[in-house]
C-alpha cells in the first residue's frame, strides 16, 4: 500500500509539473531533473538562484521548498489558503488539475514587485490569522521533529543528575533527525489526544526507519532520551516513534560486553564510570531514636522507616550517605545489596525466560547486538536477542526439535539488521531500565538531552518552587 502511495504520489506530481512547466514556456523535461528542476522554479518565480543551494541543508531545505512550491503555484494565480494547503500536502492532485486546466495560466514570477503591483491580493483577516496559524504550527512541528524538543522528567530514575520537575532541551541533530515513521498525527500530541484519551496519530500508514546524518555517535554515558521498547506489547501496541519517551544513560553502546557485579558496572571487563550524583538504595539503622522527617524532606531524600525498628531505607549518592553516617543518632548507613544469585521478588529481570540468577546488583555478563553481528542461536542466547530477532527487526522465529527457523528457514545463527544500546538510571536501585526490559535498538532513538532550561520544584514554598540553581544547567 505504501509503495503504490509514493508511485502515485511521484507520478502525480510529476505530471502537474511537467504541464505547469510548459505553461509557463519551460521544456516539460526540465521538471524531471531534481535541483535544476528548482534551479529553473527560482527563475519562474524570482527568487534568488543561489536558494538551491540551501536545499542541499537539511531542515532549512524543508522550510525553503515548502516556500518555493507556494511561490510556484502562485504564479499561476493559485493564491488561496486551499491553494497552498494543496500545494503542500496534495500535490499529486492539485498540480496535474491545474496543468490540464486551459483558464489556469502562468502570469508571472510571483515572487516580484511588479507581479504583486499587477496582480494585488488582499488577503482577509481570517485567512492572515489562517496562515499565521498554520505556518506557525508547521514551524514549530519541523523544529519539534528535526532540531529541538522540550522534555520534563516525570520520574526519579536519574536523580540526583536529574530531578524530578526538571525541563530540558533534547537535541535531535546531535544523533541525526530521525524521519517520522508515523507521520499521520495530531500536532503536539506525542500518543495521546488530551482530553478525550484516543490516539493521537494515525497507524495505517507507517514509514520505513530513517534516520538523517548526526553530528555524532552515542557515546558511553551519554543522557539519551529514547521510545521505551516495551510498548511494542500488548496492551499499546504503538509504533515505534509513539512510544512514550525515557530518559537514561547510554551506559553500553554496540558490541560492548555489560556485567554488573555489587551494584558496580563493568564494560567490557573494565569499571564504568559511576555517575557523581548516582544513587543507590541504602540501609540506615539508628541507635533507637527517630530521624527527623522534616530534615530528610529539607534534604530531598526520598525513602522513610522500614517495618524492622530503627531502621531506615533511603536513596543516596555516597556524598549524602557519608553526610548522614555523621549524624549523632546513627550507628550504622550501608548500601542494601541484592547478593550474587539471589532473586529479585518481582522476578521480572530480563532475560525473563533465560533462567539466570541475575538480579539487580549482579548481573551479566550479557553482550550488546552490533549491526553486522552474528550470534549462535542455541538455548544460552536465544532468550537474550529473541526478542530483538522478532520485536524489533521484524523475522518470525520458531524453535522446533531439529533446531531454530528464523522466517521459515532454518538457522544456526543471526546478523543483526541494527545497533542496540544499554541503558541505565543514575538511581540506580529506582530504575526501570535494560536490566528489567534489555535491548534499546537504534531506531528507537529520539535525542540527546542538552541542559536545563526550567525545575520547579513540587515540594518547594511558593517562592522556593523555581531551582534557580539548576536553570541552564548542562547535563553530563
Amino acid at each position: 500500500m505504501l509503495t503504490l502511495f509514493l508511485v502515485v504520489f511521484f507520478l502525480g506530481t510529476q505530471i502537474g509539473l511537467w504541464m505547469l512547466f510548459e505553461k509557463a514556456g519551460r521544456k516539460g523535461w526540465e521538471s524531471l531533473i531534481p535541483f535544476y528542476r528548482e534551479y529553473v522554479i527560482t527563475q519562474l518565480t524570482g527568487r534568488p538562484s543561489w536558494w538551491v543551494i540551501l536545499l542541499l541543508i537539511p531542515i532549512i531545505n524543508l522550510f525553503i521548498g515548502i516556500s518555493l512550491y507556494i511561490d510556484f503555484a502562485k504564479c499561476f494565480g493559485r493564491r488561496s489558503f486551499l491553494d497552498q494547503v494543496g500545494t503542500i500536502l496534495v500535490p499529486f492532485i492539485v498540480f496535474p488539475l491545474w496543468g490540464s486546466n486551459k483558464q489556469i495560466t502562468y502570469w508571472g514570477a510571483s515572487a516580484t514587485e511588479e507581479f504583486k503591483k499587477k496582480y494585488p491580493y488582499k488577503k482577509t483577516a481570517t485567512r492572515e490569522w489562517a496562515d499565521a496559524i498554520v505556518f506557525a504550527v508547521v514551524a514549530a512541528t519541523l523544529i519539534r521533529t528535526f532540531l529541538i524538543e522540550a522534555y520534563m522528567i516525570p520520574s526519579g530514575s536519574m536523580e540526583r543528575s536529574l530531578l524530578v520537575g526538571d525541563f530540558l532541551f533534547v537535541s535531535k541533530i546531535n544523533y541525526g533527525p530521525r524521519l517520522p515513521m508515523t507521520p499521520i498525527a495530531f500536532p503536539f500530541a506525542h500518543h495521546t489526544m488530551p482530553v478525550i484519551g484516543t490516539k493521537a496519530y494515525w497507524d495505517g500508514f507507517e514509514m520505513k526507519y530513517r534516520r538523517l546524518p548526526g553530528l555524532q555517535k552515542i557515546k558511553r554515558n551519554d543522557v539519551v532520551v529514547f521510545n521505551y521498547p516495551m510498548d511494542a506489547d500488548a496492551p499499546f501496541n504503538r509504533p515505534v516513534d509513539k512510544r512514550e519517551n525515557y530518559i537514561k544513560r547510554a551506559i553500553g553502546i554496540p558490541g560492548d560486553t555489560v556485567s554488573i557485579v555489587d551494584a558496580q558496572v563493568y564494560i567490557n571487563g573494565q569499571i564504568s564510570k559511576t555517575p557523581v550524583e548516582g544513587q543507590l538504595m541504602y540501609q540506615v539503622t539508628t541507635d533507637g531514636t527517630d530521624i527527623n522527617p522534616d530534615r530528610i524532606n529539607d534534604m530531598r531524600i526520598e525513602g522513610g522507616q522500614t517495618n524492622v525498628p530503627n531502621q531506615y531505607i533511603f536513596y543516596l549518592t555516597p556524598a549524602l550517605a557519608k553526610t548522614i553516617e555523621g549524624w549523632s543518632n546513627v550507628k550504622e548507613v550501608k548500601p542494601y545489596l541484592y547478593p550474587k544469585g539471589a532473586e529479585e521478588p518481582t522476578g521480572d529481570v530480563f532475560p525473563q525466560k533465560g533462567g539466570e540468577k541475575w538480579n539487580r546488583d549482579n548481573y551479566g555478563p550479557i553482550i550488546i547486538p552490533k549491526k553486522g553481528w552474528s550470534v549462535e542461536l542455541n538455548e544460552e542466547n536465544v532468550p537474550r536477542y529473541e526478542r530483538a530477532i522478532t520485536v524489533y527487526e521484524g523475522n518470525a522465529f520458531e524453535k522446533k526439535d531439529d533446531g531454530y527457523y528464523i522466517n521459515g528457514k532454518k538457522a544456526t545463527h543471526y546478523t543483526f539488521k541494527m545497533d542496540y544500546y544499554w541503558m541505565m538510571g543514575d538511581n540506580r536501585h529506582n530504575s526501570l531500565d535494560s536490566r528489567y526490559w534489555g535491548f534499546v535498538p537504534e531506531d528507537h532513538i529520539v535525542g540527546k538531552a542538552l541542559f536545563v532550561w526550567l525545575s520547579l520544584d513540587d515540594k518547594g514554598s511558593f517562592f522556593d518552587k523555581i531551582r534557580w540553581n539548576r536553570i541552564f544547567m548542562g547535563i553530563h
